[in-house]
């Protein structure tokens, strides 16, 4: 017996009898409306990262885009399934905001920092590729702080310079490009920290990471 399956199971069948009930006429009309979120949250694959619950939103709202290390591939690069997710998203679903989200203690920067675990996964290394600039950037950045007395430690720069560089990604993309020129789309970073649910944001054009409060 698959003992994964039959936990997975065992979930549906909570859903089934405790979460989807109350939320009945919820799920309902979201069946036979179309989809019309107002934002497309890339974040990291991680497995403790949760796009609607970080945001509180509900059901139909958030437009979610998940890979290893929340990246965004300049226009051109690599198309496919994140273009075609960003394309489809600010094309068709008419979104309002793109969010590109980071985390505290992520594999995919630990990664960059440490070629070597990925050696033997050659199109992870060839995926981290989109990422090279923040730590070129990150590397400056800390031996600057470090010379100043910062304790800020080397990861946790880079991943801020990684979310900053995917948002400059982002707005090569033409459909991303041409929504904001015409003033109907904006975008910000987020950094996500999971030990503690604080949130970071810097909107777009600027270089600072704020709590949310």
């Amino acid at each position: 017996m698959d003992q994964i399956l039959e936990q997975l199971k065992a979930g549906v069948r909570r859903f089934q009898d405790e979460v989807y009930p109350p939320q009945a006429a919820v799920y309902a009309q979201a069946a036979v409306e179309k989809q019309s979120p107002h934002t497309l949250f890339i974040a990291c694959a991680d497995s403790r990262i949760d796009p609607v619950a970080i945001t509180n939103s509900s059901t139909g709202q958030i437009f979610v885009a998940r890979n290893i290390g929340n990246l965004v591939p300049a226009y051109g690069e690599m198309l496919g399934g994140v273009s075609a997710v960003i394309e489809f998203a600010v094309g068709s679903l008419g979104v309002r905001h793109i969010v590109i989200c980071g985390h505290l203690n992520c594999g995919a920067m630990q990664a960059l920092l440490d070629p070597a675990s990925t050696e033997k996964m050659p199109t992870v290394q060839r995926w981290m590729n989109n990422a090279h600039a923040a730590l070129s950037v990150a590397e400056i950045l800390h031996q600057r702080a470090v010379q100043n007395g910062s304790s800020t430690s080397l990861i946790e720069i880079l991943t801020e310079q990684n979310v900053l560089l995917q948002m400059q990604h982002l707005k090569t993309h033409p459909s991303v490009a041409a929504a904001m020129a015409r003033g109907e789309l904006a975008v910000s970073g987020w950094i996500y920290n999971i030990g503690t649910g604080e949130v970071r944001i810097a909107a777009d054009g600027q270089s600072n990471f704020e709590p949310v409060s």
